[in-house]
């Protein structure tokens, strides 16, 4: 069984069970992975903690964790990427695995057919202005484009920000600006660092972008089918 914490925020808690469960190569019900969803949105805010303008998550995601492994959880993922600056801790805290979602993101880029060069990062400014994922890309031949602080707030926060106010409409056109906007400055692909972002970009419908793009949800559900030996379903055949 797959455990999943959630609730950062809960609707990209909901939408990561949803694309999990579209992305697997079955023929019925029974064939599907259990899944046990934790979706917590009372665990206090990433981004704020690794700014030091906040309250740690730790504990919270420590315990939700340890609950999802008590539960009989043999795997676990975070649909949630600032809450992986606490890596580590969190993966020391249980015995089961936990599959790191930039490393699930990494991959998926590679095979996108994209070797290297310059990407484009959307994502909370803590996970934009740390090396969570400029370091990962770096290693696999992949450069971040920079990004000013009015950058950050115009092209990442705006719409992840529409998407936990359950702005729709809003956050989809702001995304497409945004992935445009990175697109025009070179990037070869851009990253939806932050799992909000997917939301937005199902609300858009992913055909109008026509544009490369690495969705953070859909490379962690892809990483914990592959974990668990199951057939992902072609992105091109949903």
């Amino acid at each position: 069984m797959l455990g999943v914490l959630g609730g950062m925020g809960p609707a990209a808690g909901a939408y990561f069970a949803y694309r999990l469960a579209l992305l697997t190569d079955v023929g019925s019900d029974q064939e599907h992975l259990p899944v046990l969803l934790v979706n917590d949105p009372q665990i206090p805010d990433r981004s704020d903690a690794v700014l030091g303008r906040g309250t740690s998550p730790l504990p919270a995601m420590r315990k939700g964790l340890q609950f999802l492994e008590a539960s009989g959880c043999s795997c676990a993922v975070i649909p949630c990427n600032t809450a992986h600056h606490w890596y580590p801790e969190l993966a020391m805290c249980v015995k089961m695995p936990l599959i790191h979602i930039v490393s699930s993101v990494v991959e998926r880029l590679r095979a996108s057919g994209i070797p290297g060069g310059r990407v484009g990062l959307l994502g909370t400014p803590a996970t934009v202005h740390s090396s969570l994922y400029r370091d990962a890309l770096a290693q696999a031949g992949y450069a971040v484009l920079p990004l000013s602080e009015d950058d950050v707030q115009r092209l990442c926060v705006r719409p992840i920000k529409a998407v936990k106010q359950n702005r729709l409409p809003q956050a989809s056109a702001a995304l497409a600006h945004s992935v445009r906007v990175l697109h025009d400055r070179g990037a070869a692909a851009v990253i939806l660092g932050c799992t909000e972002l997917p939301v937005a970009l199902a609300a858009l419908g992913r055909g109008p972008l026509d544009l490369p793009v690495v969705d953070s949800i859909d490379s962690l559900a892809v990483g914990a089918l592959r974990h668990f030996g199951l057939n992902v379903k072609p992105a091109n055949a949903l």
